[in-house]
């Protein structure tokens, strides 16, 4: 792993360049730089989502997400080298299957609203799908330099964050949700 930084104000990026784990320097705005940004980002919103009043278990689901994300921004900030293991891939998906077995079907869709906990889920969905679409514009620029357990963490992420606004709506923990917030198109609308 590359060196564990001692201080910040380094001023090496001044010339718009930044150091990569393993000691090349790179534009600030490079397409890896660019996935580890959203990537962070993405690890930051979730922060944001736990200083909310929040179900034990989707705190604890949650905080391990977050070291994923870690794991999965020190694999960008390295080429060539892995952190994000297979597993946690998998652990998505259980945890995506868990969830959505105790949600009712969607009847229409929805808003990306209810309970502040849901909306910074909502948003937290919108970044991993940009973070998804940084790690894919990456592998299209450097084939082979991105493995597919990357692109498939974000994919799954993007997928329960949905998943976890909707059962955070239901869990109504500050008062101010209670279901799905469902789109209304007037061309979908039946008249009385």
């Amino acid at each position: 792993m590359g060196n564990r930084l001692t201080q910040i104000a380094t001023r090496t990026g001044d010339d718009g360049t930044t150091g990569l784990g393993d000691g090349t320097r790179v534009a600030k705005d490079h397409l890896r730089v660019q996935a580890m940004g959203d990537v962070d980002e993405l690890n930051s919103l979730l922060g944001l989502l736990l200083c909310e009043p929040l179900p034990d278990a989707l705190r604890v689901l949650l905080v391990a997400v977050q070291h994923e994300l870690f794991n999965l921004g020190g694999e960008l900030s390295i080429p060539g080298y892995t952190l994000l293991k297979d597993e946690a891939v998998a652990a998505l998906d259980d945890a995506l299957a868990e969830h959505n077995a105790a949600l009712p079907r969607l009847k229409e869709f929805i808003l990306p609203a209810g309970t502040r906990s849901a909306s910074i889920a909502h948003l937290g969905r919108t970044v991993a799908r940009r973070a998804e679409r940084a790690v894919v514009a990456l592998a299209n620029a450097e084939p082979g330099a991105v493995r597919s357990a990357p692109r498939q963490y974000l994919n799954r992420l993007s997928d329960l964050l949905f998943v976890l606004a909707r059962v955070l709506n239901r869990a109504n923990l500050d008062g101010l949700g209670g279901d799905d917030v469902y789109w209304r198109s007037p061309r979908l609308e039946t008249p009385d």
